[in-house]
């Protein structure tokens, strides 16, 4: 290898600073670089791979030849530093800050609701930064595009883009289509209490500041230099191991490529940094080019376009954009369908990252743009010292034949792509999880050319991704129907000669391959479709128009931008001005959230001496641990050492959970080792190097059918029981059978679980900063492993980005994983977990099988039912008997049926342990009561409305475990529901719609919800507060609850402030802590601001009393002289608050009690529109109605509401856990697991909250954090509806089980046709599946 010089100096600016990196690493990336050297840590690290947006920035590039600036967001953590040199790059901290100024963005991101948890925010104040650069007045559309790259888990969406679009010129609230009404105004009599006033603002535009785009920082002029400067020479950083090479001519490239021909070619670092993170790829050299201009140009000729590779794909799609405008119709075929595809293809980030040439040369079999670019015929200009020479982008060259390889010396020039013709059409289709920044299941790219004025076909091209290894051609397909008439028998014959030549394996890897075999074909028919119409848009009188029917299978489901409204109860006019309660305020740390100044645990400063800790984790299900060696970790450099299960001082084994694993492991991820070093990079590559020898144990159980089987539970049974089960079915019409599987959920909360352990040096005493929702589980489990009181342990919890119930238990395990390290090592220990490992280790909601019996009357009355519940709860108890007590106990939801059983149980396997998540088992057990509600309508012939309704409850009564309550509340939000939807108006023109269009359909579903909030012990919802208040007047407000963006903290001074009758502003909210409120229980259930909230109640209530001989002498004085005189007179102004908790209790032998404090209810209604082809869905509107009683919060209760029904969206449709026979999770990132994205939110959404009486509660509030979750199983429905209408027209049954998630593979397969009749099937005994059910 040739030798290489010493290192350049990089230079680059960070928010209008110059930064001079004079040791540059190559292997550093932007986000580290940020976080952890120039210590700006408003970028966030969430995912790692590109995948989420949370590390989003603003680069900035001067480009010498048009003289312009060209501002793109990126994905911090796949961009190196040295990429960087004579770049801009703008962080959250430089948009704005509360120190100097906000930006208008980050300030209505705030004021608008859009952040919950705030982790997320500065990626999206970055986005939406980033597009006002470009265009200060966005349209609606581009404000919706620029978000798909980011994702949030808590908020759901809506407000985020509301934010956004108070910059557009557009209105951002519903059309009222000049009638002067709001478009949910029924004529009916509406069901609202006219006193009541209704409100449906939750910001005012008023406070907005003016955005003013002339006040943006300059570009850097010093770069402008840089860029123009005509002795630019080649740059040289020279990393511990690696060489980054940047070439500034392109003979200089050419030259690198002949003296380093295995060194990758980096651009955007979109496939070359991923392959490194995650397969451990190494490349000594790499090489950049900085802005050839041979590489940046568009050529357009009379043939075609030819454009270089250094564009990246959004220039690729801006410059087709121009032509696609420029040019007539005919030539621009395949310019069309690439523009298409690029519109959904990664997030804006990446399409602003990767590079057309960088994506045309890595050939990645799910390549979207290769396939077209192949149908298209075009071109690939390479370059290399010895000259310049074409290849066909074709499919030698997908499929990586050797003849068709570059050589490696040679480069991507640019690609030419010619016109299309008169007789020559080309189309890209694709099918993914999700709408937007998701690999496709399978796409296509597919040509034909006919001979001139007829339909014979003169040649065929069909490629696939997504089906094998590579890009795949059906060329002997193709050759075979050469001359044939485009027709229905050509049709027919191609779908049977493509499904021989294209053959997926059974055991192929990423599964779903019947799913994937019919939609080759599918996508084939969707392609001859719309050939058969543009024939006849030439000439209609020769050639035939498809059927009107089959004309919405053209079209994909176009991405709109969201809009809706939200109303909730006006506040008293006669309430005191500055009593928030009941007034939407805006959450208490949001404006932090937006410039990035929140501090997370990860945030907080490098501490003296501190070091990294990475798990090694079980690669068995279930192993005998014969050795553990970690000698070759312990060799390499900073590694400081390895901790097992011996230097656990105390107990390994807390309440039946596992520390570190000893002699042996019982699910695949369990930690077995920790490693210790001085960098995260230091202890990630020793923790590859420990080696450990595992003996298999038999048997090896992963799904739930398995452990029944094996008789393998963690708990014993838990059963209601009303009436009489057995006699009821003798006296019925009908008796129906059924079972339904609900897969799990992973949690995907933005900020991974993150701890920080610091040990004192007297005492034993240890210091943990983590985000969790329960201090005192975290301090239990650290004392029990270091065999200390508890007293010794001080647990600090400031704020966590998003929890759902992931941070109420596994914070504990982690956080004494982590003590038992800095005990061991005697320094500070920053332990946090890549998202890979989070979603393996600490897994998340329970799988369940629901299976039932159900007995009922023709005329649709349930009399009785038995219904069996069994959970996969992984391999210890964690939260799993709670969880399955809380599914019995909810299991007849909002029904009476007179005869009710209900028994659940919890199965042992050999998977992490599943624990809490958002509803707390409640959104998969009534998957099952609503999914036998819809086989009862399918037999008697009528809709599930109607079975709802019928069953019901409609007075007040008793639950099967004998609970009084009243469903007064729950009849109003159902009708309110049906009447403000217009439900059975869009069910007729669902109906219509679906006679007219076979491909596509239209489902509509209405649910109604009984929730409950807390715990069936009293003890379980206590709480304590701790009240100061100072002599200058101001508050300190310090309670048990933690804030992980539910608004509790919020919640918490609104409550402060009206029982103080000071100002919010004098308020002022510490962390959480078990040095300041001990033995607090869970943030959890619903709970937060009940009980924390009466407690907070109790702490003022006390300090008023005691004021109130002091405010009686003085009525008229301020705030501030009735303090300093309580002082004077020596008056505490300090105390606690308790609150006793709510009183519950259960008695399972008797199967009776007062579980739950209050009961929580709500309806939705969604909309959905069905594609039966792919089984793509869109989801056109939702409705809810929800029961808040009196609302503390508007715009928080119905985040909540929002972010809820998001999540339970993605829990019924898009999230698939996938797990290989062996128990491995496949899924363990944002490219293999898809939580909504802004895309899938809907187009209409509105909520209501429905007022009403709950004396037991603060304020007469409701607890809504979990509620909205199941509602978002009305999307569910609505697919059922849909896919129903679809089984009805094809004359299949319409009774069928559809299983949780409805994946487009789901839908697909259960809208049989011919195409699903086609494919080959295997027998399921003669291979192993790549993927398996767990529930």
């Amino acid at each position: 290898m040739t030798s290489l010089p010493n290192s350049d100096e990089l230079i680059f600016f960070v928010n209008g600073r110059k930064v001079i990196e004079k040791s540059a690493d190559p292997e550093q990336n932007l986000l580290f670089y940020l976080r952890k050297v120039l210590h700006l840590t408003g970028t966030k690290y969430s995912c790692g791979e590109g995948g989420c947006g949370s590390c989003t920035v603003m680069v900035s590039r001067y480009n010498p030849k048009n003289k312009k600036i060209h501002h793109y967001p990126v994905t911090a953590c796949l961009v190196p530093i040295c990429s960087l040199y004579g770049a801009a790059v703008t962080t959250v901290e430089g948009v704005g800050s509360i120190k100097t100024r906000i930006h208008p963005v980050q300030e209505r991101l705030a004021k608008c609701h859009g952040t919950q948890c705030g982790f997320c925010s500065p990626g999206m104040v970055m986005s939406i930064y980033t597009l006002l650069r470009n265009h200060p007045e966005p349209t609606p559309d581009q404000i919706t595009k620029a978000l798909g790259g980011n994702l949030c888990r808590c908020t759901g969406y809506r407000l985020i883009v509301e934010s956004g679009k108070t910059f557009s010129e557009e209105s951002t609230v519903c059309q009222m289509k000049g009638s002067g009404k709001c478009c949910m105004d029924q004529e009916e009599k509406s069901l609202v209490n006219k006193e009541e006033k209704i409100c449906t603002k939750l910001y005012n535009e008023d406070e907005f500041q003016p955005f003013d785009p002339s006040q943006e920082p300059i570009f850097p002029p010093e770069l402008i230099r840089m860029a123009e400067d005509p002795n630019k020479r080649r740059l040289t950083f020279q990393g511990k191991r690696t060489t980054w090479i940047t070439s500034v001519t392109l003979s200089d490239l050419l030259e690198l490529k002949v003296n380093f021909p295995q060194a990758p070619l980096v651009m955007g670092n979109t496939e070359v940094g991923p392959r490194i993170k995650f397969e451990d790829e190494f490349y000594p050299v790499f090489i950049t080019p900085l802005g050839l201009p041979e590489l940046y140009f568009v050529d357009n000729t009379d043939n075609g376009v030819t454009i270089g590779a250094g564009y990246s794909l959004a220039q690729l799609n801006d410059a087709l954009g121009y032509i696609v405008s420029e040019q007539p119709k005919e030539k621009t075929k395949t310019y069309r369908a690439l523009l298409k595809h690029l519109r959904t293809l990664a997030g804006p980030q990446i399409r602003n990252m990767a590079t057309l040439g960088g994506h045309v040369v890595s050939r990645p079999n799910y390549s979207d743009l290769n396939p077209i670019l192949a149908a298209g015929n075009a071109v690939i200009n390479l370059i290399s010292k010895d000259g310049e020479r074409q290849i066909p982008l074709d499919s030698k060259f997908l499929e990586r034949a050797p003849e068709a390889n570059l050589k490696s010396e040679e480069i991507v020039l640019s690609v030419s792509i010619p016109h299309s013709t008169k007789w020559h059409f080309v189309s890209g289709m694709r099918l993914a999880q999700c709408r937007e920044n998701a690999f496709a299941i399978v796409n296509a790219g597919m040509s034909v050319k006919f001979e001139d004025g007829t339909d014979t076909i003169k040649d065929l091209q069909m490629f696939y991704g997504s089906v094998g290894p590579t890009v795949v051609s059906a060329s002997q397909t193709c050759k075979q129907l050469i001359g044939r008439q485009w027709d229905d028998q050509m049709l027919s014959d191609a779908c049977r000669l493509v499904l021989d030549e294209i053959y997926i394996p059974p055991a192929a890897e990423g599964g779903m391959v019947e799913y994937r075999r019919t939609l080759i074909i599918s996508l084939l028919f969707k392609f001859y479709l719309k050939v058969r119409r543009g024939l006849n848009k030439m000439d209609p009188q020769k050639f035939p128009d498809i059927p009107e029917k089959f004309m919405s299978a053209l079209e994909d489901f176009p991405i709109e931008t969201p809009q809706g409204i939200q109303m909730f109860q006006c506040v008293d006019p006669r309430q005191p001005p500055q009593d928030p309660v009941g007034h939407p305020v805006m959450h208490e740390s949001a404006i932090k959230h937006a410039t990035g100044e929140a501090v997370y645990v990860d945030d907080m400063p490098p501490i003296a001496q501190e070091l990294f800790l990475v798990p090694v984790t079980s690669t068995r299900a279930h192993a005998k641990i014969i050795l553990i060696d970690a000698s070759e970790a312990l060799a390499l450099p900073g590694v400081v050492d390895v901790i097992t299960a011996e230097d656990v001082p105390g107990d390994n084994n807390p309440q039946e959970e596992i520390l570190y694993a000893q002699n042996e492991v019982i699910c695949v991820g369990q930690i077995v080792c920790t490693v210790a070093a001085d960098t995260h990079a230091h202890a990630k590559e020793a923790a590859k190097q420990v080696k450990i020898t595992y003996e298999d144990i038999e048997p090896r159980i992963i799904t739930i059918e398995q452990a029944l089987e094996h008789n393998s539970f963690l708990t014993t049974e838990r059963k209601i029981e009303q009436g009489n089960v057995e006699r009821a079915f003798k006296h019925v019409d009908q008796i129906i059978e059924g079972e339904v599987h609900v897969e799990g959920q992973e949690h995907f909360y933005m900020e991974t679980q993150t701890i920080l352990a610091i040990p004192k040096a007297e005492d034993k005493e240890m210091v943990i900063h983590l985000g969790t929702q329960y201090t005192t589980h975290v301090q239990e489990f650290v004392a029990t492993a270091l065999n200390v009181p508890r007293s010794r342990i001080a647990c600090h919890m400031r704020r966590a980005g998003g929890a759902f119930g992931g941070k109420v238990t596994k914070p504990a395990l982690l956080a004494a994983i982590a003590a038992v390290a800095a005990n061991k090592t005697g320094r500070p220990i920053r332990f946090i977990l890549e998202r890979g490992d989070d979603m393996l280790i600490t897994a998340g909601r329970h799988p369940l099988l629901g299976k039932y019996k159900i007995g009922f009357m023709n005329n649709g009355v349930i009399k009785c039912a038995d219904v069996e519940c069994y959970v996969n709860g992984g391999c210890t108890p964690d939260e799993s008997q709670l969880v399955i007590e809380f599914i019995v106990l909810k299991s007849e939801n909002a029904y009476y049926i007179p005869n009710f059983r209900c028994r659940g149980r919890v199965c042992k396997t050999n998977l992490p342990s599943n624990t809490a998540f958002r509803g707390f088992g409640f959104p998969q057990g009534t998957v099952v009561v609503e999914a036998y509600i819809t086989a009862v309508a399918s037999q008697c012939n009528v809709s599930p409305e109607e079975i709802r309704e019928i069953n019901m409850y409609k007075r007040t009564s008793k639950t099967a475990f004998k609970e009084k309550f009243n469903p007064e509340p729950l009849r109003r939000c159902w009708k309110e529901c049906l009447e403000k939807s217009s439900f059975y108006a869009r069910k007729w023109a669902a109906r219509e719609f679906n006679k007219k269009n076979y491909w596509k359909k239209k489902g509509l579903s209405v649910i109604p919800m009984k929730f409950t909030v807390g715990m069936p012990q009293t003890y379980y919802s206590q709480a304590a507060a701790l009240v100061h208040i100072y002599l200058d007047g101001s508050v300190l407000v310090i309670h048990g609850g933690c804030e992980f963006g539910q608004g509790l903290y919020t919640k918490m001074i609104q409550v402060a402030s009206r029982e103080l009758n000071i100002p919010s502003s004098y308020i002022h909210q510490y962390e959480t802590s078990t040095i300041t409120v001990p033995n607090a229980l869970f943030t959890a259930a619903s709970m937060g601001t009940d009980v924390n909230g009466k407690a907070v109640q109790n702490a003022c209530q006390i300090l008023m009393a005691r004021l109130q001989p002091i405010i009686r002498k003085n009525p008229q004085g301020r705030w501030e002289d009735w303090v300093g005189k309580a002082f004077e007179e020596s008056i505490s102004l300090s105390t606690t608050g308790y609150f006793k908790g709510y009183q519950t209790n259960m008695d399972w032998e008797k199967e009776e009690g007062h579980a739950f404090p209050y009961f929580v209810y709500g309806v939705s209604c969604s909309e959905v529109e069905v594609d039966c082809l792919t089984g793509a869905h869109k989801l056109l509107r939702t409705d809810i109605f929800m029961d808040a009683a009196f609302s503390i919060n508007p715009a928080v209760d119905i985040g909540q509401v929002e972010g809820g029904f998001i999540q339970g969206m993605g829990l019924y449709t898009t999230e698939e856990l996938k797990y290989s026979p062996e128990g491995v999770l496949y899924s363990r990132g944002t490219n293999g697991y898809k939580i909504p994205a802004v895309a899938e939110i809907p187009e209409e959404f509105y909520v209501t909250l429905v007022h009403s009486q709950n004396p037991i509660a603060i304020y007469s509030s409701k607890g809504l954090g979990e509620a909205g979750v199941f509602l978002g199983s009305s999307v569910f429905f609505a697919i059922q509806d849909a896919v129903t209408a679809a089984r009805r027209e094809r004359g299949l049954t319409t009774t069928f089980t559809l299983n949780s998630p409805a994946t487009p593979e789901l839908i697909r397969m259960n809208c049989m046709d011919q195409f699903t009749e086609m494919i080959p099937r295997d027998d399921p005994s003669t291979f192993t599946p790549w993927s398996i059910r767990v529930s």
